[in-house]
Parts: structure tokens; C-alpha cells; sequence
């Protein structure tokens, strides 16, 4: 089991003591037998000294609370500083302590003492509260073998329930709210009990909690031989064994933090020698916990549960529950509270990922009843289906369940999430029916809808390609290609299909080679076109004489051959090539072919806005989208659908740093109630599609936006492209959380024309309909977390939260509004993004 901890060594802070009260019998005469000192006394004024010893020596000076007047109940609450750091502490620290009572001018006199170890028995530094017995009369010993010490063996009630209240108080015992306000109680009046029949003095002291448990460590010498008796499974001679003893005064931990022990020496002999971290059976299940669970959802119940109906506080209560996102995660009230009403909650199609969530899959008893029911829930949807195939959801019966809900969604709306549900397969637990095939529900759905429909099947057998290279999973990806290219050829021109997609596969090949041979040429851009264009023109190439393809990128279009006079090469450092094909019914397809780029990133992104563009349109908000087709066909290569457009850059450049001018020159409109001399329609898709692509660029977290990857069609479409940073992630500092540049806006008519206000609508419009889809949404990308993504792969448990926190689902949606508003003005007004332009158009201009 992995657990966390801290060494002493790297504790840099001073050593600190909280002294809290004395209790317990307080007379004056056990600790002094001068009726005159006492009288003299008027009060009684006690103060506490502290100092440090190690190895019978003194290691601090004596440090004393401040003075204070007591009557009759003695409270410092006060933290004492004591000057040496933890990481100086030697094993045998302890603090010696001793309670002194002024009893004449510059008198004082011991009221009793007491010795506290600072490490615990297993050399863990000791945290929290802790009861000190003091020895009346006694000033504190603080060496070794004290004669103070600050443990007395009690067989009381009051004794076990304090070390069980540390434990609680030190987070070691599981906090359980129902439970802890009775157990408190009780406490509170067995302790005033145990006060009042008190004849022992003991002291309270608090020592500071560190987030881990820290490990006594000092610093440790790996001597060759040291390292090589180690490694030897041999026994080591006498002489190796004297330098493993001598050199390890502390212990070597290895990778899982367990202790590396000498051969030679027993645990007991030599303490410095070992350490161990007790397992604090923080990821166990409390039994109490437990008990108070089966007790609440006792199975006798189940019938009586049937008839059950909230009362309108309750009703609220479960609606709240209902609307968190996929991410919350339920408090144990809140699992109980949807258990008891789980026959009620049949009828919320909203409820069943919660319920399922409830269920505690280690009890056959209720994991029983939760299949059972599946049957009885109203018909849930696709968002919810795709929650209950994540990781979280191992249940067979509950995968079953999702896969025929998804049976419904027809075949244009499964091609949106088909990338994420072969992600699902990893989760499957898939069972082997043979030595290539596999036993899933998910996976034989997919199998029948990719042989039912070749458009889907051609991107399944290509997200599969790409899955096939992974070291990870890649066997187990190839055994459900295999198993699916088995079931295509018992289909209906299955083996007709198998040849498509094989010879897919040697025009991915083609491609790939003249990249490499491209990339290769040691001549200047120009000359590589020219050569590049006659290997194109080459009559035996692959390239030059398609048999009627269906085009991996777009299988809707069938391909025949390419166009050497229209294809070219990008300028820049890994010099995709510009391929256009000519279609079946001559019209003609550019695509992009990239060599030694991930494409997996872009193609997940591109998903996501195809999919936002159909649930803005569901809501007859068309934003003039430009989601372009990506497809990685392998981990280093993949197609790209070429837009006819120009970077935003360029445009600039061009036409006097003004957008207009440029739609002005392809699309002009000199009416005398146009001002700004741009045909009204083009104006209207620049104006949506600038909202569209602001709100899904901030939801995405999309980063590293300059102007030339910002494209703009001639008639007004414009989008983004190069999702290389997202989640929040940018190469440049102080991103904004947008891309809105003030030359965007002075395209619209300025901050305040009518164009930016309609500009605006739209966004607030957007960024609410995608805040209702927002659970879809974290769907898609919690499925993702394993998919080799590279900013997912960063920090995959933190990837679905990220997104979560721009949909800002803490907010109402005036609020949520509000916000957005607040957003873009920091945008438009950020003028930092705009110094990083002008940098990035001089490294442009450098390297061209």
C-alpha cells in the first residue's frame, strides 16, 4: 500500500509546544512546607518552563510561558518557540517540562514535572494533544532513562477514551457526523466525572500537525560497499557487515518507502538502524461506518422503501444532489438519503448515476438490489450512459445497462463520442472467449454498428490503428481489431471492405514515405515543391492512380488520384505537406498531411467543437462554426481537412492592420445603410463565429493563440486551428483567458457599435447552452484521462476538474453571465497578449 511521509531531516521549522491547562489536584502544600511561603503568596501564580534534552545532555535553554494571575483553574493556552529546528533533533529528544509556583520574591518552586518524548515508539514525531502526568514536587528529568516520565499506566475509562479522541483529533480515525455529536457527548461527561474524583496533576500540551507523519531521518552515507552488500543476496562478509553497521545511522528507504535493514543486526538491537510508518487504515472502511450503513439500508426495508415519498425539504435536498456535476463526489448523508429513496427516484433519469454511486459494490446483497432496479429506471441519457462506462463503473450488469442506452442514439450522433468509447474499451475488463477475441458488451455493440455503417466503421478501425501502437494496451487493441476484421468478413461484402481499408493503409503509407523523402531534400523550399510535384506526377506512384479510395479523413468522399500542381509544402519545421485529391465526382479535397506530430490532441479538440457546433444548433444557434475533419492515423502522423483561409496574421499585413478591408475586397456592399461596406451576411458569420470560437476556446483551456493561427475565410468564417496547448496551459505569460484582440473588435464597429453588442449576446447565448450540455461534456473528457493526450496525460486526475471550472457551475446563470461579461472586457482590454504579438510577428518575419 502507498502511503506518504516526511523525513525530520527536511522539516526546516522550530520546534513548538502549545501549553494548554493543568488539572487535577492543586494544593499548595504537597510541594511546599512553609505556611509563611504560602502566605505570602497572595496568588497563585504558576508559569511552565520548557527545554529540550537529547542523549542526557540539555540541548535548548529553559523557554517560560508568559505571566498570568490564576485563582483556581490554570489555563496558559499558549505556543512556546523553542530555538532548534526539527531536522537538528536527535532521536532521544525530549522535552522536560516543570510547572513552577511563585511562593515568595524571586521563590519559585517546583509544583511537579513531567518528560515528554518527542518521537513515538516507531520514531514518528508525535502530534496533537497530549496529556502529560505531572510529578508533583518533582522539577522535569530530562535524561534517557528520566525519573519524570510523562506516561503512567492508568487502567481508567477516562485514559482510553483521551488516546481514542488524539487518535480522532489527529485525522487517524475517520470522522462520522451522526455518530462523533453522541460519542462527544458522552465523553464531556465522563471526563467532568473523572475531574471531579481527581487527585493526580496532569498537564495538556499541543504539539503542531504536519499534513504527513514525520519520520525521525538524518542525513544517510551510501558507502560502495554498503551499496553492494545491499544489492548481494549472498550473506556479506564480516567486514562489509561493520561498514553497513558504522555507516547506516540511518535507514535507506527504497522506492515504496519501506526500510532497507543490515543483515546483521536485529530491529531491537540498534533503533536508529530502522523506521517504520504505521499503516493508519485511512483507506479502510470505518466498521462503525459500516454498521450504521447496513443498519440504514437494511434489506428488510426494501419493500417498505417501495411506498417511500420525500417531503418537500427532502425533495429539494434530492434535486440539489441531483444536479452535481459528474466530479462530486457524495457525502455518506447524502448516499444514505438516495438509497432510502431510490424507488422514488426511478422515475429522475438524473438520479441513476447518482444511485449507482451509492451502492457499496463489495455487498452482494446491494449490489443485487441495484441490478435489480436497473430495469425499473426510466430511459436515461446519452451523457449519463457514457458516466456509467468510465472507470468508476466496473460492474458488468451496469456497463450492459449503458451499452443499450446507447443503442438508441443513431449513427451520426455515436461518430460524435465513438473516439471516446474505444477509450471505454480500457475499462471494460474485457474477458477472452478465445485466443483472439473478447467477451464485452461495448465492444460487440461497436463491432455490429462499424459493420452496419462503413463511415463509422472506417474511423473505429482507425482509432483502433492508432490504440494498436500503444505499449501499454496495444495487444489488446490488436486482439479487438483482429476480432472485429473476423466479424467483417462473415458480413455482406466484408471482404470487399477489408481490401478498402488495407488499401487505406498503403495511402497512408505513400503519404508517410514522401514526407520523410520531402524533409530529407537538402534544398531550398521552392526547389523541394518542384521536385515533389514530380514524384507526384510519377505515373507508377501510389499517389498519381487511386482505385476509387473512400478518403481515411472523410470516407464520405472517394478519392482518385492527386493534383501535383496544387500540392505543396508548409513552411515550417516539420514541413506537412499539401495534398489535393480529386474526388469521384471531380471536385476537388486539399488535406494536410503531418509527419512526426501527434495529432490525437487536435483530434480530440476538433471532437469536441463538432459536437458543440450540434448541441448550439439543437438550440437554433448557428455560430458559423468551422469544425474541420483531423484524423491520427498513427501517434506520428495523421490528415488534416485544408480550409481555404488566410492567418489573421497575414490578413493584417495585407490590407492596412484592418479586417474589414479584407472582407471589403472579397464581399463589398456600398449601400447607403451599410457602414462599414461589408455585405450584411458576411458581416453577420464574422460576427458569430468570433462568439462562437471565444466561448469554446475559453471553456477548452485553449492556449498558445497568436495571430497566425487565427484563420479567416473571404467570406467571414473565422476560426482556429493548432490545438497544441489546452486546459489552460500557454507557452507565453499572463495568457488571456480569451482570444479577443482589439482588431477583432475594430472589425465589429468598435466597443460600442451595435455589431459588438450582437457580438456579445451571442456569447452569453453560447456560454449558457453549453453550461446545460456541461455533464456531456465532462463525460467525454473523463474517458479521455487514459488516451496518451499529451496535456491530459500531465495531470490526468485534475484534466476533467479544469474544464469543470470554466463551465463555472457554482454560479447561477445570471451570475454565470455576469462573469462572462467580466471576462471578455479583461480580454479586450489586456494589452500584455498584444506586446506578445508584435514579439511573435518578429520571430515570423525572422524565420521567414
Amino acid at each position: 500500500m502507498d502511503f506518504s511521509y516526511c523525513l525530520s531531516k527536511n522539516v526546516e521549522l522550530p520546534v513548538s509546544i502549545r501549553i494548554a491547562t493543568l488539572e487535577g489536584s492543586c494544593d499548595r502544600k504537597q510541594w511546599t512546607n512553609s505556611l509563611d511561603d504560602i502566605a505570602e503568596g497572595v496568588n497563585s501564580d504558576f508559569f511552565v518552563t520548557v527545554q529540550l534534552y537529547g542523549d542526557n545532555k540539555p540541548l535548548t535553554v529553559p523557554v517560560r510561558t508568559s505571566y498570568k494571575a490564576f485563582t483556581n483553574h490554570h489555563a496558559w493556552n499558549e505556543w512556546l518557540t523553542l530555538p532548534i529546528k526539527y531536522c537538528d533533533l536527535p532521536s532521544s529528544a525530549q522535552c522536560a517540562i516543570t510547572v513552577w509556583d511563585i511562593v515568595g520574591p524571586r521563590k519559585p518552586v517546583p509544583v511537579g514535572g513531567t518528560t515528554l518524548e518527542l518521537f513515538g515508539k516507531h520514531f514518528t514525531l508525535r502530534r496533537g494533544k497530549q496529556k502529560l502526568h505531572i510529578w508533583p514536587g518533582k522539577e522535569a528529568d530530562g535524561r534517557v532513562n528520566t525519573t519524570t516520565p510523562s506516561k503512567v499506566k492508568l487502567d481508567d475509562d477516562m485514559e482510553k477514551l483521551e488516546k481514542l479522541v488524539k487518535r480522532y483529533d489527529c485525522g487517524d480515525i475517520r470522522p462520522v457526523e451522526w455518530l462523533d455529536k453522541l460519542a462527544f457527548r458522552q465523553i464531556e461527561q465522563i471526563h467532568m466525572k473523572a475531574a471531579e474524583r481527581a487527585t493526580e496533576m496532569a498537564l495538556y500540551v499541543d504539539l503542531p500537525k504536519f499534513d504527513f507523519p514525520v519520520v525521525f531521518g538524518e542525513t544517510e552515507y551510501t558507502l560502495p560497499s554498503v551499496a553492494s552488500a545491499l544489492s548481494n543476496p549472498q550473506q556479506p562478509s564480516n567486514q562489509t557487515n561493520a561498514a553497513i553497521a558504522n555507516a547506516m545511522n540511518q535507514p535507506m528507504y527504497t522506492e515504496n518507502g519501506n526500510p532497507i535493514q543490515s543483515s546483521n543486526t536485529h530491529p531491537t538491537d540498534n533503533p536508529q538502524n530502522y523506521s517504520l510508518v504505521l499503516d493508519l487504515d485511512i483507506a479502510r472502511d470505518n466498521p462503525v461506518e459500516a454498521k450504521h450503513r447496513r443498519l440504514v439500508r437494511s434489506h428488510r426495508n426494501g419493500p417498505l422503501d417501495r411506498d417511500l415519498k420525500p417531503n418537500p425539504k427532502i425533495r429539494d435536498e434530492l434535486n440539489n444532489i441531483m444536479s452535481y456535476p459528474p466530479t462530486q463526489t457524495l457525502t455518506t448523508e447524502e448516499k444514505d438519503l438516495v438509497w432510502k429513496f431510490r424507488f422514488y427516484l426511478t422515475r429522475d433519469k438524473r438520479a441513476l448515476t447518482k444511485f449507482l454511486k451509492c451502492v457499496v459494490w463489495t455487498d452482494p446483497t446491494e449490489v443485487r438490489q441495484a441490478v435489480d432496479l436497473l430495469p425499473l429506471w426510466v430511459d436515461i441519457d446519452v451523457d449519463d450512459a457514457l458516466e456509467l462506462l468510465g472507470k468508476e463503473f466496473g460492474n458488468r450488469s451496469v456497463r450492459s445497462y449503458a451499452v443499450n442506452q446507447l443503442r438508441k442514439a443513431d449513427d451520426d450522433d455515436l461518430l460524435l463520442y465513438l473516439l471516446q468509447l474505444v477509450q471505454a474499451l480500457k475499462f471494460e475488463h474485457l474477458v477472452e472467449k478465445g485466443p483472439q477475441s473478447y467477451d464485452s458488451s461495448l465492444l460487440q455493440f461497436l463491432i455490429d454498428r462499424a459493420i452496419r455503417n462503413p463511415i463509422l466503421g472506417n474511423y473505429f478501425h482507425w482509432y483502433l490503428m492508432v490504440e494498436c501502437g500503444d505499449k501499454v494496451v496495444g495487444k489488446m487493441y490488436g486482439k479487438v481489431a483482429f476480432q472485429y476484421f473476423t466479424t467483417l468478413l462473415e458480413a455482406p461484402n466484408g471482404y470487399k471492405r477489408r481490401d478498402v481499408l488495407r488499401e487505406q493503409g498503403e495511402l497512408v503509407l505513400s503519404m508517410s514515405k514522401l514526407s520523410k523523402e520531402v524533409r530529407l531534400m537538402k534544398d531550398v523550399r521552392a526547389k523541394k515543391i518542384e521536385k515533389m510535384r514530380v514524384m507526384l506526377s510519377d505515373p507508377k506512384g501510389m499517389l498519381a492512380n487511386i482505385p476509387d479510395l473512400p478518403l481515411p479523413l472523410d470516407p464520405a468522399k472517394t478519392v482518385s488520384r492527386v493534383i501535383p500542381a496544387k500540392s505543396s509544402i508548409f513552411n515550417s519545421n516539420l514541413q506537412p505537406l499539401r495534398l489535393t485529391f480529386v474526388c469521384q465526382d471531380e471536385t476537388e479535397y486539399p488535406v494536410i498531411f503531418k509527419n512526426g506530430d501527434d495529432l490525437r490532441q487536435d483530434q480530440l479538440v476538433i471532437q469536441i467543437i463538432t459536437l458543440m457546433d450540434k448541441l448550439l444548433r439543437k438550440e437554433n444557434l448557428d455560430l458559423k462554426l468551422t469544425p474541420y475533419k483531423v484524423l491520427a492515423t498513427g501517434t506520428e502522423h495523421g490528415l488534416v481537412q485544408f480550409i481555404p483561409s488566410k492567418p489573421l496574421a497575414a490578413v493584417l499585413n495585407e490590407h492596412q492592420n484592418s479586417v474589414v478591408e479584407f472582407l471589403k475586397q472579397h464581399h463589398p456592399d456600398d449601400g447607403p445603410d451599410n457602414i462599414m461596406g461589408v455585405d450584411a451576411q458576411v458581416m453577420e458569420t464574422y460576427i458569430r463565429s468570433c462568439a462562437g470560437y471565444c466561448v469554446i476556446t475559453y471553456l477548452l483551456g485553449v492556449g498558445d493563440r497568436h495571430l497566425d493561427n487565427l484563420l479567416l475565410s473571404p467570406d467571414g468564417h473565422l476560426f482556429h486551428v493548432d490545438f497544441g496547448f489546452i486546459l489552460g496551459r500557454d507557452p507565453k505569460p499572463f495568457p488571456p483567458p480569451m482570444k479577443l484582440c482589439k482588431e477583432m473588435i475594430e472589425a465589429m464597429g468598435g466597443a460600442n457599435s451595435r455589431h459588438y453588442n450582437k457580438f456579445r449576446q451571442y456569447c452569453y447565448t453560447a456560454f449558457t447552452t453549453l453550461r446545460r450540455n456541461a455533464n456531456l461534456i465532462l463525460n467525454l473528457f473523463a474517458l479521455m484521462v487514459d488516451a496518451n493526450i499529451p496535456d491530459i496525460k500531465i495531470e490526468p486526475d485534475k484534466a476533467v476538474y479544469k474544464v469543470q471550472e470554466k463551465f463555472r457551475l457554482d454560479l447561477s446563470e445570471e451570475a454565470a453571465i455576469a462573469y462572462f461579461q467580466s471576462l471578455i472586457s479583461e480580454s479586450v482590454n489586456a494589452l500584455f497578449p498584444q506586446i506578445m504579438e508584435t514579439v511573435h510577428k518578429w520571430a515570423q518575419y525572422w524565420r521567414s
